[in-house]
């Protein structure tokens, strides 16, 4: 009898749980989808001599690229305009200097020709050195402007031979210049060493690593990215915080990225009218080796110094990424001409870098900054965010505790029943 009033008490908190989560309202998207220019992608193909081993499927590593890659031009969706640089292939010599130079687009990003794309790629022989540092930052230059997706997806067996020019490095230098370019890594061979490299280079720009080692996973994971590379995104807008609230920039509802410095702040200013709410979200990402135990902090701080709200949340180690956001109502005023308030965001965070990692560029961080209309009425604006939903609330749990009076009851009566019988 008491584990079943326990199990009805049980069911009780989990619908009163349910219930709290239906009734926070959910934060409007900011920003909507781009799609105005074409989606862009730029295949990035190593053609260095390691790839004339033939531990793929039978056959060599170029030849399962190659296989890959006319499949993936076949199933190109025709809104995506599509580009082929290649890296190694044309310098078979010894000379470092020169080979490090050596990545040339093969075929320029733009509206897709099958076929000159296929003969293009079927001139390719395995040659010479491996400059993914390089060849990444042509890539980066490959694109047309304009507020289209572009994705790189870089396709390689080997580690860079061209330090220092680290391409992790060169990853977070294109992150930071805030042009809104996705690098996906694809390693053909299940190395270690390879794949420390290749996922710190996905994961500066937000993009994705992978190990293939079938052809069958390579064409198929082309395909994806480029098809992902067609799908409707928001593309943040670079911004530059500042030291003070007073000289930083004023922010409108959208994505925005920035950097922020080990140790350092980072100001936004919003300006929110009476009636209305502000609600912002951040996430700070951490793209190289830091220490355990961190934390993010965001607060919303009147012109004058004193704090409105905050959010925070902290990490053990085991995530690279953490996020938190803050809600704040500007109470409605009965005077029409009455100013709009300026509030006062600053992001800190408490990551450090690990023993001998760099520490600029600063981690990437993320902010999210959405001005709605607020609550109808000030009764609306309730305490912990529930707004209109405490009803409901109150509703389940008064029939979560009818609920299990009434079993209590009903197992006591049962219980006696069977006593006498």
């Amino acid at each position: 009898m008491i584990t079943r009033k326990r199990w009805a008490a049980g069911v009780c908190a989990l619908l009163a749980a349910l219930t709290a989560g239906i009734a926070f309202p959910v934060a409007a998207v900011a920003g909507e989808p781009t799609g105005g220019s074409a989606p862009q992608v730029d295949l990035v193909l190593d053609v260095s001599g390691s790839m004339r081993t033939a531990d793929i499927d039978g056959g060599t590593r170029m030849a399962a690229a190659k296989r890959a890659f006319n499949e993936v031009l076949d199933a190109t969706p025709e809104e995506v305009q599509l580009g082929i640089r290649t890296l190694g292939a044309n310098y078979p010599g010894d000379d470092r200097k020169t080979g490090c130079k050596d990545t040339a687009q093969l075929y320029p990003v733009s509206t897709l020709d099958r076929t000159e794309a296929k003969t293009a790629v079927a001139t390719l022989s395995p040659t010479g050195w491996t400059p993914i540092g390089p060849a990444l930052l042509k890539a980066a230059d490959d694109f047309a402007t304009g507020d289209g997706s572009r994705r790189i997806v870089l396709i390689t067996d080997g580690e860079d031979t061209c330090a220092p020019l680290d391409p992790c490095e060169v990853a977070r230098e294109i992150s930071a210049k805030g042009v809104g370019l996705t690098i996906d890594t694809l390693g053909l061979v299940p190395n270690t060493k390879l794949s420390r490299q290749l996922s710190c280079i996905a994961e500066a720009t937000g993009g994705t690593y992978t190990s293939v080692e079938h052809t069958d996973e390579l064409t198929d994971k082309v395909n994806q990215l480029v098809d992902r590379a067609a799908d409707p995104v928001v593309t943040p807008v670079a911004t530059e915080g500042t030291d003070t609230c007073a000289t930083a920039p004023t922010l409108k509802s959208g994505l925005y990225t920035d950097r922020e410095e080990f140790a350092r702040q980072r100001w936004y200013r919003v300006d929110v009218e009476p009636g209305q709410e502000l609600r912002t979200s951040v996430s700070v990402a951490a793209d190289r080796a830091v220490n355990p135990s961190y934390g993010v902090l965001l607060r919303a701080v009147t012109v004058h110094g004193r704090e409105i709200v905050r959010g925070e949340a902290a990490g053990n180690g085991r995530t690279d990424v953490i996020s938190t956001g803050l809600r704040y109502p500007k109470s409605d005023s009965d005077d029409e001409d009455a100013p709009a308030e300026t509030v006062c965001l600053q992001v800190t965070h408490s990551f450090s870098a690990g023993s001998g990692v760099k520490t600029t560029p600063g981690l990437p961080l993320e902010l999210t900054v959405d001005v709605v209309d607020g609550a109808s009425k000030a009764s609306d604006v309730a305490s912990f965010g529930l707004g209109r939903g405490w009803w409901l609330l109150g509703a389940l749990i008064l029939a979560g505790f009818v609920a299990g009076l009434l079993w209590g009851w009903l197992s006591r009566w049962r219980v006696a029943v069977w006593r006498t019988n």
